[in-house]
Order: structure tokens, then C-alpha cells, then sequence
């Protein structure tokens, strides 16, 4: 069998080159600042202290080799199925297909988590329209820029990735300023970083809830896979896919540890507000910035936005990707003129519209189920990524070696260590009993992607494929 690495995907051609450089940098820019860094890292903070920074350092380091062999993967094969894609190649048809749409699945609920977050948001400006009617426009207004072209979703992106960029830089700014008393009207209590160390010490519930918050942080990095499905469409794939894999470091670090930082060092870790207003609110409100509360909201909302904007995208293109290969109904791959694949985006918001419906009418019963049976599906992601890279270094080495413009750092020893951390955490997870906690998330996912493995597997015997990888010489 001749080696498919240096072909296309049968897929790809129905695709246009509508994104430019400037979005796919702002898209790997924007990638991994979710909402959930806004709205979720007070309840991190709460649980380990200032050793929440030691949490997200330990993730940040995480994500950072993932995207390392996801980005040299992608750099040497961009395709609009990243992963999913590689995996099929590497690890087989039913591996393929199981990642790709457990990943499809994953966004689907993060629309309808989005929708609800956005739409309250707006509810609380403008009460005369309901909540889900607020939802309703908001899925119908990204829906058409995804529909209009996909250089429509990278201009949204675009924006709405560079207010986020730069609300957290101006808050590292004045967050900085403030601690070392430069910050003019400021009278901040606390003396430079004293806050860190301070009422019980760096670690107050001690070493054990590094761990409470490596939980609670992991799942706010997921998106930063995203440009290496976007950079299919770009002018310049193989270049944009370095570009976002070498800048990782610098943007978890200031972004996520910069900013995290600076909460920390103006707010004692105990402080009541951050749970009650938010840990950026309620630094900002110590620091004196006037109507933090809705400045807050105006950037939280861009984020959600963003991340409707990107998920419906990211689910639209796994979507394409199957229906091209097969695993998905055929009038996925197709596209319109423009080079959009109407189909599979129409289906993706559908089944969007469904779960949000289910968030308003069966919100503890059964949108907490396809919460949990989606939250370890970032892991396994992440697993996938890993095990996939094992197999194709070595067949991009024999085959097409000039192609090895990204490489995965002492391979392959650090994607063993990867695969144990992610493991590890997984199984740590298994330990959180709460009620839609780690345990419930791990247990339902795993039961999900079990049922697709086996549908897979089925599918394939009944099709008479061998499972078989489709890399190989």
C-alpha cells in the first residue's frame, strides 16, 4: 500500500484559503483565553490559594506539549480534521472516527453552555427580551457568519479575540501598577506580593489541593487545538501552524499566569467577593476601577461570543472532515461556492439549538448529563493527540522528513511523560465524588466513548474494512 501522508484529504479541495494571516494569529492568540478564564477561576482560587499559579503551570506545561505534537502533525499534514485526521492515520479508522465525534459532540454542549451564559449576560442589559430569546439571536447571528464565508468567522474572531487580548493586557497593566503602588487614586492594602504568602501561607490547604485545582483549571484551556483545524483554510497552513505552535508558551504564561498573578497578589486568597463577584471583579473593585462589575460582563460576554463563534466553526469542521472520509453522511463534505460547508454547519447548529432547549427545560437532569458524559472528552482529546504523534513521527521521518519543520521536544520520551500526566489526572479525577464532579465526568465519558468505539468497530466489520492503520507503506 502506497503512503497517503503527502496526499490531500478527499475532503480538502471543497475548502477555500479564506483566512489571513492576521486571523490565524489572533485565533491561536484568542484559542486559549476561554470564558471559563473569567468566570471560573475564582472557585480555583477559593480551593488551593495563591497555589492555584502551581495549578495552572502544571496545565499550562501540559497544554503546551500536546500542542507540540498536535502542531507537528499539523505542520507537516495541515487538514481541516487536526486530529481526528492524524488519528485515522495513525491508529486506525475506528480511532478516527471516535475522537472525531466525541470532539464534535463536546462542542455541540459548549454552544448550548455559551448560548445560556451569553444570554443571561444580555438578559441582565435588556430585560424586555427573554433569555431565550436572547440565545435564539445570538445562535442565529453567528450561524450566519459562519454561513456568509469563513473569512466572515475569522473577522468576528479577530475582534472579538483582540478585546480579550486587550482587556487582559490593560489588567496586567493596571493590576501591576496597583501592587507596586504606582496606580494614581489607588489605595491598595497590600504591599507588593505579600498577599502570596500571607494568611496561611502560599499553599493553605496544602500540597494535596495543587491537584483540587489542577481539576478545576484543565477543561478552561481546551480551544487551543483550534488553529490547527482553522489553518487548513488559511493561505499559509504549514507557516501558520509554527507560528501558533512556538508562540504557546509566551501566551499561556502571560495570559493565564500573568493575569491569575495579579489577582492573587491584590485580593487575599479567602476574600468573600472573589466568589461572590468574580476574581477579576473583585480586583478590579479593589483597585478602584469604577463599574468593574459591567466592564467585566462586556469582556465576559465577548469571550462567550467568541467561543460560540469558534465552537459552532470547530464542530462545523470536524463535521466536514468526517463526511469526507466517510465516518459522517456525505453532504457533510460539501460545500458552497464560497467554499463553506452549509451542511454540516446547519447540522452542528441544530443539534446546538437542541441541547440548549434541554438546558431550559431538563437543566438538572438532562443537560447535567450531557455535561458530565462531555467533560473528560479534553483528556481523551489529548490522549489521542499524544498516541497519534508516537506513530507519526516515525512515518513522517521515512516518508517525507524536509516536512519536520515543528518537532516534538526529546521525543519520545516527554510524550510518555504527557501520556502519564493525563492519565494521572484522569484517574485523580476518579476521586472527586461531588455531584457532577470528576468521578461523574470520567465515568459517563468513558461510557460514551466506549459506545462509539463499539459502534465503530461494528460499522467497520460491517462495511468489511479492515481495522487496520492507513499509514502505512
Amino acid at each position: 500500500m502506497t503512503s497517503t501522508l503527502t496526499q490531500s484529504p478527499p475532503s480538502e479541495p471543497g475548502l477555500k484559503p479564506g483566512l489571513k494571516n492576521r486571523h490565524l494569529s489572533m485565533i491561536a492568540i484568542g484559542g486559549v483565553i476561554g470564558a471559563g478564564l473569567f468566570v471560573g477561576s475564582g472557585s480555583g482560587i477559593a480551593a488551593a490559594g495563591p497555589g492555584i499559579l502551581v495549578s495552572y503551570a502544571l496545565v499550562g506545561v501540559l497544554v503546551v506539549l500536546v500542542m507540540r505534537m498536535l502542531g507537528e502533525m499539523a505542520a507537516a499534514n495541515p487538514t481541516s480534521g487536526s486530529f481526528s485526521a492524524y488519528a485515522d492515520r495513525a491508529l486506525g479508522r475506528w480511532a478516527g472516527f471516535t475522537i472525531g465525534w466525541l470532539y464534535w459532540f463536546f462542542w455541540v454542549v459548549v454552544l448550548a453552555v455559551e448560548a445560556t451564559a451569553g444570554a443571561k449576560i444580555l438578559a441582565g442589559w435588556v430585560p424586555a427580551v427573554p433569555q431565550w430569546g436572547w440565545a435564539l439571536i445570538v445562535m442565529l447571528v453567528l450561524t450566519a457568519s459562519n454561513l456568509a464565508s469563513v473569512s466572515s468567522y475569522g473577522e468576528f474572531e479577530f475582534w472579538f479575540a483582540g478585546i480579550k487580548v486587550v482587556a487582559i493586557a490593560a489588567f496586567i497593566v493596571l493590576g501591576g501598577l496597583a501592587i507596586f503602588g504606582l496606580l494614581p487614586g489607588s489605595d491598595h492594602p497590600a504591599s507588593g506580593f505579600s498577599y502570596l504568602t500571607a494568611h496561611g501561607g502560599f499553599l493553605p490547604h496544602g500540597p494535596g489541593a495543587i491537584l483540587t485545582g489542577v481539576l478545576m483549571v484543565v477543561f478552561s484551556f481546551m480551544g487551543s487545538e483550534i488553529v490547527t483545524l482553522a489553518a487548513g483554510e488559511s493561505q499559509d497552513p504549514r507557516g501558520a501552524v509554527t507560528k501558533a505552535t512556538n508562540s504557546v508558551i509566551w501566551r499561556i504564561a502571560v495570559f493565564y499566569l500573568g493575569s491569575i498573578l495579579i489577582v492573587v497578589s491584590l485580593l487575599r486568597w479567602d476574600d468573600p467577593a472573589i466568589l461572590k463577584e468574580g476574581s477579576y471583579v473583585a480586583a478590579l473593585s479593589s483597585i478602584g476601577i469604577p463599574h468593574a462589575a459591567q466592564i467585566m460582563n462586556a469582556i465576559v460576554l465577548t469571550s462567550v461570543l467568541s467561543c460560540l463563534n469558534s465552537g459552532l466553526y470547530t464542530a462545523s469542521r470536524m463535521a466536514f472532515s468526517l463526511g469526507g472520509r466517510n465516518d459522517a453522511p456525505a453532504s457533510f463534505a460539501r460545500t458552497t461556492q464560497r467554499g463553506v460547508p452549509r451542511t454540516a454547519i446547519l447540522a452542528s447548529v441544530v443539534f446546538g439549538f437542541v441541547a440548549v432547549a434541554f438546558n431550559y427545560l431538563w437543566p438538572d437532569t438532562v443537560f447535567q448529563f450531557l455535561l458530565n458524559s462531555s467533560g473528560a472528552i479534553a483528556l481523551f482529546v489529548w490522549l489521542v493527540i499524544c498516541f497519534s504523534q508516537l506513530r507519526m513521527r516515525k512515518i513522517i521521518q521515512r516518508e517525507s522528513p524536509e516536512k519536520l519543520v515543528v518537532r516534538m521536544w526529546l521525543y519520545p520520551y516527554l510524550t510518555w511523560a504527557t501520556i502519564a500526566l493525563i492519565a494521572f489526572v484522569l484517574i485523580y479525577m476518579l476521586t472527586d465524588t461531588a455531584e457532577g464532579g470528576g468521578r461523574d465526568q470520567v465515568v459517563l465519558s468513558t461510557l460514551v466513548a466506549l459506545g462509539v468505539v463499539v459502534f465503530a468497530l461494528v460499522r467497520q466489520r460491517v462495511r468489511g474494512k479492515r481495522d487496520e492503520p492507513a499509514l502505512q507503506s
